[in-house]
């Protein structure tokens, strides 16, 4: 097989000036595909770009930052011990623009730190650096203008739900609504079906929303459905986030069934679950506990960083804002405990790494930190 060679001036640099202003979709070059399955690559079209030299020119954008998290992957022992076969998610909140220059008021953050001119390579570095097969985001209001299309370069297909009343729009100069987005390999993955929901409370339309999509992976033939969401924020509406969570439930039951059965109606298949999402609820919240008793058989991948195997992190957002410090879990991956293995977990930065001024920072673009995990699926009985 040919060695693709990624010269500068190539598909990367085409992309790497397509981030600097101004932002325009033409800017960008046609989609093109990663190289993690030739056989697919070559029957596409077009130089595919170089995920590496991309993140050299981000990183080289950013010079004289202050230094970036490192964390590592905790192996778990119970892992497939085939990286190449296992699947990278990534779960992560990375903070709108509008909100975040213009509502969310981190008193502790430099306005200069969440310049979208800086933060958009800071976004791309993280997703650079861990390179998911599957990448759920939310509070994405540059979806059009940057993360679609640069993504696109990459080999990732797509699918964006924007709220129906994005606070963005309240702000000034904003970028349009906010929403969610879900990002998938091409290369590792073939497009099966999916729906963007609006989230419903007692038959009532809400705010949330989510993006369920179905994928068949190309090595195995296995499918697996990947669903995205963001529940509605703050204390009071617990019950409303309990509501928002069933209905996705029922949702992605449906959709499960429908694809499980064979034209007779017979079950002819046991479709896995990856539900990402911000949930904005602590671990004993109803709509948590909804989720870890569901009937479709659903783990939190999280908890497997801790030593009994049943705790959430500490954390996987810290902020200050004018009301005072706020560290708590809200964000998690949960999975289908029987069909899939989680066979690695990115551990979390710590209170050091993350500054006294906390999060988002020059070091870090978002609130909320990524969450990224690697599965396998399990051999059927």
């Amino acid at each position: 097989m040919d060695t693709i060679v990624c010269p500068m001036g190539g598909g990367a640099t085409r992309l790497y000036s397509a981030l600097t202003p101004p932002l325009s979709s033409s800017a960008f070059p046609p989609p093109a595909v990663t190289n993690l399955d030739p056989a697919f690559c070559q029957e596409q079209k077009g130089a595919p770009v170089c995920p590496a030299e991309l993140l050299r020119q981000c990183e080289e954008a950013l010079r004289g930052r202050a230094p970036r998290f490192h964390r590592k992957f905790t192996q778990l022992p119970d892992g497939s011990g085939a990286p190449s076969n296992s699947i990278r998610v990534m779960q992560w909140n990375i903070l709108a623009q509008a909100l975040g220059e213009g509502l969310d008021s981190f008193v502790q953050c430099p306005p200069e730190a969440l310049s979208w001119s800086r933060r958009k390579y800071l976004i791309l570095e993280e997703i650079l650096t861990y390179r998911p097969h599957i990448l759920c985001l939310q509070e994405v209001d540059h979806y059009y203008d940057t993360l679609q299309p640069v993504l696109a370069g990459l080999g990732y297909s797509s699918n964006f739900c924007p709220k129906p009343w994005s606070p963005c729009l309240d702000v000034d100069g904003n970028n349009g609504p906010d929403g969610c987005a879900l990002f998938y390999d091409e290369s590792r993955f073939e497009f099966l079906d999916s729906v963007n929901l609006q989230l419903s409370a007692m038959r009532i339309p809400t705010n949330q929303v989510a993006v369920v999509t179905m994928l068949r992976c190309r090595s195995s033939g296995r499918c697996v459905c990947v669903a995205v969401t963001h529940l509605k924020a703050r204390s009071g509406w617990e019950w409303l986030r309990s509501a928002q969570g069933s209905d996705l439930l029922r949702h992605l039951q449906t959709l499960v069934q429908k694809h499980a059965h064979d034209s007779a109606g017979a079950q002819t298949l046991d479709i896995p679950l990856l539900i990402c999402g911000d949930f904005n609820a602590i671990p004993t919240e109803e709509v948590y506990r909804r989720f870890a008793a569901s009937p479709l058989g659903l783990d939190s991948a999280y908890k497997r960083l801790s030593e009994d195997g049943s705790t959430e992190p500490e954390y996987t957002t810290w902020k200050i804002r004018p009301t005072g410090e706020c560290c708590s879990t809200l964000d998690y991956i949960w999975y289908s405990r029987d069909t899939l293995r989680v066979d690695a977990v990115l551990d979390m930065p710590t209170e050091e790494q993350i500054g006294p001024n906390r999060l988002p920072s020059f070091s870090y673009p978002s609130d909320h930190l990524s969450l990224v995990c690697d599965f396998s699926f399990k051999e059927k009985e």
